[in-house]
């Protein structure tokens, strides 16, 4: 372990609750085996309180300062992000349209000496994530551009329905809004072998309450989620500040690398990166998006 590393994290993260510099202590093995537990359970875990309060201006104010280079591009879509043109029987999910304005600025964008970015490339970060998810290790994304984000949604804007492409998604609230920007998700929707696009079109079509659960995040809390096979959102944000969230993206395997299609319609741009993996995808399931 670095010494500067293990001082990053002692100076950022709440210690007291969350001992990510002595791993396989007592205390850290409660707090995996808990957030274990809630993925089991709800496929979603807060942990609240992880950034110290004396921190969370700081990493506000860092995001803040980058979010006006975000791509913001309001377009419509679908919950499986596949053309809204697609060839659908006419009862399905993905014919239902909806606008999405949230935005990205993108990691190429994020100074490395920001506190995200720090922490993104920590590998007792990294260990603890792994070990909440069950993994043997977490990899960063070789991608350029999706490994670490920020993800902004201005008033009037969401984040609406969605999936997402891996299996396992880490994000901080770094500013909340005044009103709104609240996150729901369905968890466990659907799963490897079973696309329930039933269940599905009812949430979509305001006739799945039942099925939908409301996340309680506020600044410095970090959330750990099982976003492939549980449908999310971020409700539109009112009042008049933006909700800002750092994404932090892992894959179980080395060398991920985005669709040239999804980065394009995320950062409105490509590098030669996404060029070279063109077709070289390995999806981890058949499902639809």
């Amino acid at each position: 372990m670095i010494a500067s590393e293990a001082r990053l994290i002692e100076q950022v993260v709440s210690a007291t609750c969350y001992p990510l510099t002595e791993p396989g202590g007592a205390d850290w093995e409660y707090v995996v085996s808990r957030t274990r537990q809630e993925l089991h359970t709800h496929g979603c875990s807060i942990l609240h309180n992880f950034i110290q309060p004396a921190r969370r201006e700081e990493i506000r104010l860092e995001c803040a300062a980058v979010a006006p280079r975000a791509y913001y591009d309001v377009e419509t879509v679908n919950a499986y992000n596949i053309a809204t043109d697609a060839d659908l029987p006419a009862d399905h999910p993905g014919r239902l349209p909806m606008r999405r304005g949230n935005a990205f600025v993108a990691r190429d964008r994020i100074p490395d000496d920001f506190v995200i970015h720090r922490l993104y490339t920590s590998e007792l970060f990294q260990n603890f994530i792994a070990s909440c998810f069950e993994l043997p290790r977490v990899h960063e994304l070789a991608d350029p551009l999706a490994g670490l984000c920020l993800n902004v949604v201005t008033p009037g804007m969401e984040h609406p329905w969605h999936f997402d492409t891996n299996e396992f998604a880490v994000s901080l609230l770094t500013q909340e809004p005044a009103d709104g920007g609240a996150f729901e998700y369905c968890p466990g929707i659907r799963s490897t072998t079973t696309e329930n696009f039933a269940d599905v079109q009812a949430v979509l079509a305001g006739r799945g309450g039942h099925l939908i659960r409301r996340a309680s995040l506020r600044p410095g809390d970090l959330q750990l989620f099982r976003g492939r096979y549980s449908m999310h959102r971020v409700s539109a944000v009112r009042g008049g500040t933006a909700r800002h969230s750092a994404i932090f993206s892992y894959s179980e395997r080395p060398g991920v690398v985005g669709s040239v299609e999804r980065t394009r319609q995320l950062f409105g741009r490509v590098l030669p990166e996404h060029l070279a993996a063109a077709g070289h995808a390995v999806r981890v399931d058949q499902l639809l998006d």
